[in-house]
């Protein structure tokens, strides 16, 4: 398949901001496996309501694909004449706002060249609505795509997992359904099994079908997310580090460098959509579990991290987050923030944190040395090389001693409550005396573990 990429830069939006939202958006399209022939870019004040761009750039969009560059008036096919009138004068007003806005709007038809290549697909950096979606389609022959319907089905071919499939579906579903109607053909008059008359038109039938479907897999998803609620509360006596940051940062190589584990690793945006729990080796005490999470992108669909929320609750109950950044990408900071601020949406803000400069061996000496001038408390690392995942290791040790408390127990030899077998197993023992009563142990151990303990002491 072959893709032409379209954006907009709007005002609002630095050169460099732009600049990598576009480069991004080419990494997204080639994840999908599609190779971009082509790159279109408009300056506006606004957006077209109708198109999205100018109409001569539609023009020239529709030189990619073949297509005639014109919205022929059978878009309004499904929609009474009244309709259709209000909404071309509303659009014609629109437009025109956006136009007299621009200070340099590139409207007009002008002379362009010919590609040498046509494209299959269009695909925007911005989210369309279902208008201008339906007008596009219309004008370009080609399959169109906003940055958003690129996300979600990359989504939908990484899902691996029964809950990570539950998860992109309902995302999916509630992507489509508001562009069903502008992209589908004419509504007719349903009946039949399944409809609620014959009054209820195809597209009443298919949105109705697809809220029924939403509510099936939540509720399936709901079932999956009271289990992982048990677990997550069976491994809150243990230190829980969660793996945080873009995507393509290098969490699923820090991952399988600290657990050893053989977790999917791909030059590839989303290679990782499923949270994975393994134990850091080699193991000790405490035990450390560490998670790798689903990474964060621009514009992340709204949909998809409600979705998710399931799946980033791992993050939200860790004890330490590590924020994972590739250094070698100029654009890591904007990716640092981004990964902040999608963390505040599940109150992941108030977590210990610490930043891991990823990726150092692509930089230079004088590279390294500013990164550490700007974050002198974040630690630099490659995945590549052994003695950074050992310092790695060794802060993740530092960090959990610093968490431990120490208590006493007394546990007497009549005992047969299994106390002894249960302080071996969540304590580490620093003093063990026999006594005439029993045996006399000063431990360490988590807070929550200690808690935990003295319960089942109250009660033996």
């Amino acid at each position: 398949m072959k893709a032409v990429l379209v954006g907009i830069h709007l005002p609002d939006v630095t050169e460099a901001e732009f600049s990598s939202s576009m480069e991004e958006l080419h990494r997204l399209v080639q994840t999908l496996g599609f190779e971009v022939v082509g790159q279109m870019v408009q300056k506006r004040k606004s957006v077209s309501p109708a198109t999205a761009i100018g109409e001569g750039k539609l023009k020239e969009l529709a030189a990619w694909t073949g297509g005639s560059g014109i919205v022929p008036s059978s878009a309004h096919r499904h929609k009474s004449k009244a309709a259709v009138k209000a909404e071309a004068e509303k659009e014609a007003a629109q437009e025109a706002q956006a136009v007299e806005a621009d200070e340099d709007p590139e409207d007009e038809a002008q002379d362009f060249a010919t590609p040498t290549e046509l494209a299959d697909k269009v695909i925007f950096d911005q989210e369309l609505t279902p208008n201008q979606l339906a007008h596009l389609q219309q004008a370009t022959g080609a399959e169109i795509l906003d940055r958003t319907g690129v996300i979600v089905e990359i989504f939908h071919r990484h899902a691996k997992t029964q809950e990570a499939r539950l998860q992109v579906e309902i995302a999916r579903l509630k992507y489509l359904a508001p562009r069903m109607r502008a992209t589908g053909p004419a509504d007719r008059q349903g009946g039949g099994v399944g409809s609620k008359g014959v009054g209820e038109t195809a597209h009443e039938l298919d949105r109705r079908r697809i809220r029924d479907r939403i509510a099936e897999l939540q509720r399936e998803l709901e079932t999956i997310h009271d289990g992982q609620v048990s677990r997550r509360a069976r491994r809150r006596d243990q230190c829980r580090v969660a793996l945080v940051g873009y995507t393509n940062a290098g969490k699923s190589s820090l991952m399988r460098a600290l657990t050893g584990d053989e977790v999917l690793v791909a030059n590839k945006l989303f290679a990782t959509l499923d949270t994975t729990v393994r134990a850091m080796q080699p193991e000790g005490f405490p035990r450390i579990l560490v998670s790798d999470t689903v990474g964060f992108i621009q514009k992340l669909p709204h949909d998809l991290v409600a979705s998710f929320r399931s799946t980033l609750d791992e993050a939200a109950d860790a004890s330490l987050l590590l924020y994972v950044v590739d250094a070698s990408d100029p654009n890591f900071r904007n990716h640092l923030e981004v990964t902040k601020q999608v963390l505040s949406e599940i109150d992941g803000s108030d977590i210990p944190s610490l930043i891991l400069l990823n990726k150092v061996d692509c930089l230079d000496t004088v590279q390294t040395k500013l990164l550490h001038k700007e974050f002198p408390d974040a630690i630099q690392l490659s995945t590549r090389v052994k003695e950074d995942v050992e310092r790695v290791k060794q802060l993740l040790r530092d960090f959990v001693n610093k968490s431990l408390a120490e208590a006493e127990f007394l546990v007497p030899y009549a005992d047969k409550s299994g106390l002894l077998g249960e302080i071996r197993q969540l304590a580490s023992v620093v003093k063990e005396v026999h006594e005439q009563e029993g045996v006399r142990l000063t431990i360490r151990s988590f807070p929550e573990a200690l808690a935990k303990l003295k319960k089942h002491a109250e009660k033996s």
